[in-house]
């Protein structure tokens, strides 16, 4: 913010925005404005109203800052165009990002993005440091509305709050001072369960560190967890579609953990059906669950939109990503920490056990699993060089491990015979290659991340 991100360059992209909506027929339907609880959330959402209602788009506002998954619901629940929503998600909080959710509530298609950035730069009208937004609101072409009601009572449908109460679990609450803070804790002790909050006040420096839910950044959740006695924590990021789990050991349960204990709680306890979609990045021990359950697993590069896609056209038991993003068949094609950690809450209640236990559990039955990610530096100029040629001739064995299967539909990823592997992706913001890597011990997988860095150097 205050570099490139500016209400000079907000108003174009904005525009963009309403062209788009315009050109493609869908702007009668009006436009969700919302915002996380960065700094000056309020004053960027207060000129993409006004770009948007001088472009003769009605616009919708929340009275507060708003998680996203809230938004993209509210997106559905009014049958809107989309939602323009001004958040940064986990990053530093000098940070701020326009995100464009299409009518579907789900992330926006590689398409309906190149559509909106061909648009960039068109000229904005002149009539818009003219537009009075209690002016419009008055004239019915801005309207203000909540749908946290509306989206609690949707939840009820998906998670069983009567188990969670009854289980008499204490639940402490961390939202990292974002806009998880009225919504996951009111969704709890608004059903009956005993929550305890810390972090939740709005603080648009997030307390000095970032607003994302990892082992290093929910060290105060986890001391609180132990010196509380607690049975669970529960994390959201800065605008709540990524979550955190600790459990009553204050042991930190990672978002692959999370994913594979949720897909066995919907399965066994829920009865649900369908396909099982994560990301290329994500841990393997979904696919060996999958497989115990006669489950297909559908694999996507990286980006929950590639996961939206499969939400939106055949039934999904869970959606996950290594990175925090989750969701569920019955629920928004987006990542919803709010949802996850109440799923989390549930699963502990029905099960009665620490989900660290729960997880020894399932991964005595399967085999067990050991992840990691690194990240390495590398010149943005060879990156597609080397991803081309790792593609073109993977080596026949690593570390003494035989080559079974490589793909290549987000990096390069290389999946052994014992079914431990490791992927290659480049960052699309730094010069960095990412490695993730997987395999059976802590051994092991130290054994294929110096295998992995060292084909690395060798190009």
């Amino acid at each position: 913010m205050c570099d490139t991100f500016t209400f000079a360059n907000v108003r174009l992209v904005v525009q963009a925005i309403a062209a788009y909506l315009l050109d493609s027929g869908k702007a009668d339907r009006g436009i969700i404005v919302g915002h996380d609880a960065r700094f000056l959330g309020e004053r960027f959402a207060q000129e993409a109203a006004k770009v948007l209602i001088a472009n003769g788009i009605k616009v919708y506002m929340f009275p507060d800052d708003v998680p996203t998954p809230v938004t993209a619901y509210a997106v559905t629940l009014h049958q809107t165009a989309g939602a323009v929503m001004f958040t940064a998600s986990h990053n530093p909080p000098e940070y701020n990002g326009i995100k464009y959710i299409p009518e579907y509530g789900g992330p926006a298609t590689t398409d309906i993005t190149k559509a909106i950035e061909g648009r960039v730069g068109l000229p904005v009208p002149e009539g818009v440091d003219g537009v009075d937004l209690g002016t419009a609101q008055r004239e019915g072409r801005l309207e203000i509305i909540e749908p946290r009601e509306e989206y609690f009572r949707h939840l009820s449908t998906l998670i069983d709050f009567h188990a969670i109460a009854e289980s008499g679990l204490k639940i402490i609450c961390d939202p990292m001072h974002g806009s998880g803070r009225h919504y996951l804790p009111e969704a709890l002790q608004a059903n009956g369960c005993r929550v305890e909050v810390i972090r939740g006040n709005r603080d648009p420096l997030f307390g000095g560190g970032l607003p994302e839910p990892t082992a290093a950044q929910l060290i105060p959740l986890a001391e609180k967890v132990r010196e509380s006695g607690s049975h669970l924590g529960l994390a959201t990021d800065g605008d709540a579609d990524r979550f955190g789990v600790i459990d009553g050991t204050g042991r930190y349960i990672t978002p692959n953990q999370v994913v594979a204990l949720l897909l066995v709680h919907l399965v066994e306890h829920r009865g649900y059906t369908g396909d099982v979609v994560r990301t290329v990045a994500t841990t393997h021990l979904v696919d060996r669950l999958a497989a115990k359950y006669g489950l297909n697993v559908l694999e996507t590069p990286v980006g929950f939109k590639y996961i939206c896609e499969h939400m939106r056209s055949r039934p999904v038991i869970i959606g996950g990503e290594e990175s925090g993003g989750l969701s569920i068949g019955g629920h928004i094609p987006e990542k919803d920490g709010i949802l996850a950690d109440l799923l989390v809450a549930e699963m502990r209640a029905v099960w009665d056990e620490d989900l660290s236990t729960i997880l020894d559990r399932i991964t005595a039955d399967v085999g067990p699993v050991f992840s990691r990610r690194i990240d390495l530096s590398y010149p943005d100029e060879k990156k597609t060089t080397l991803l081309k040629e790792l593609a073109a001739a993977p080596p026949e064995t690593v570390a003494g491990k035989k080559l079974r299967q490589i793909t290549n539909i987000d990096g390069v990823k290389f999946v052994f015979e014992d079914d431990s592997w490791f992927l290659i992706r480049p960052s699309g913001t730094e010069p960095l290659l990412r490695v993730y890597i997987e395999a059976e011990s802590e051994a092991k997988v130290e054994e294929l991340q110096a295998a992995a860095a060292a084909i690395i150097q060798q190009h």
